[in-house]
């Protein structure tokens, strides 16, 4: 039996967000790149002897069925007919309804995790398939890559990005990804693009028109971040906005104007994942 593993679950940004169409089912095609940050929470696997898995944490308690990290351990336990169980406890630092990716983050931190634990053996591309059945932001976060999204989210191809810092800001409102998607106004007929074009800062958020008017603290934040930097957006369907900086000490600098107003943080963007590091690591030893 494998001792207790720690291991990272990391934000992401979401550096634009076309709205593109819309499924019969329900689902949006949209365009995005997805940016890893190194501001992650923590999840400790401890495998058991029993069936039971088991998620405590720094959280709110949540029904199993409702705890993506439940579901992800449940589901691979399944898939791999697997006949023990786990602890697991999270240490959550990422805002929750932020669009920062966490709870994809901790469901895809979790299949990767258990399956070293477990040795169950799945590949990365079998874990994919899992991830994406607890949401479309699962994938981008076990393949560990930044990447440029299409479909639902869930065709990635992987980008090399500058690996430039960020002045994070988190609005206290929880935004329900669901009712935005959902709003009458949100744009759903934006025109594909290609790389070009965002590289020009031909790119937006679709949904920040719509948040921003929902919810009077995201306006708030997007308003003080373009005093710094005219090119601030919101990630994801909100609530956190983000601009970037060359430097780590000019987003240090900026979050001293902003930190007396709305919460935020300074993340670095990486190229590879604090959890494919950090599981690299372990695996050396």
């Amino acid at each position: 039996m494998n001792t207790s593993l720690t291991l990272p679950a990391p934000a992401k940004l979401n550096l634009f967000l076309h709205i593109t169409g819309q499924r019969g089912n329900g689902y949006h095609e949209l365009q995005t790149i997805f940016q890893i940050i190194d501001y992650c929470d923590q999840l400790t696997f401890t495998p058991t002897l029993t069936p039971e898995i088991s998620v405590s944490g720094n959280t709110p308690e949540i029904a199993p069925q409702d705890n993506l990290i439940w579901r992800a351990a449940n589901l691979l336990k399944q898939e791999a007919s697997y006949p023990y169980g786990a602890e697991i406890a999270l240490n959550k630092i990422i805002p929750m309804g932020g669009g920062l990716g966490g709870g994809s983050s901790d469901a895809a931190t979790t299949l990767v995790g258990l399956n070293h634990c477990w040795n169950t053996g799945f590949s990365t591309d079998q874990l994919m398939e899992l991830g994406v059945s607890l949401g479309a932001d699962v994938p981008v976060f076990i393949k560990g890559s930044n990447a440029w999204a299409e479909g639902i989210g869930d065709q990635l191809s992987a980008l090399h990005l500058p690996e430039r810092w960020f002045l994070v800001l988190t609005p206290n409102c929880h935004v329900e990804t669901k009712a935005i998607f959902c709003h009458k106004d949100l744009t759903r007929d934006s025109k594909t693009i290609r790389m070009a074009d965002f590289l020009v800062e031909r790119s937006w958020n679709d949904c920040e028109a719509v948040v921003s008017t929902s919810y009077s603290e995201v306006d708030k934040a997007l308003k003080l971040l373009r005093t710094i930097k005219a090119d601030a957006r919101m990630t994801g369907t909100g609530a956190c906005v983000f601009c970037s900086f060359e430097n780590e000490h000019d987003a240090l600098e900026s979050l001293e104007i902003t930190k007396h107003q709305i919460n935020g943080f300074v993340a670095k963007g990486v190229n590879q994942s604090p959890l494919q590091k950090k599981l690299a690591l372990s695996q050396h030893f």
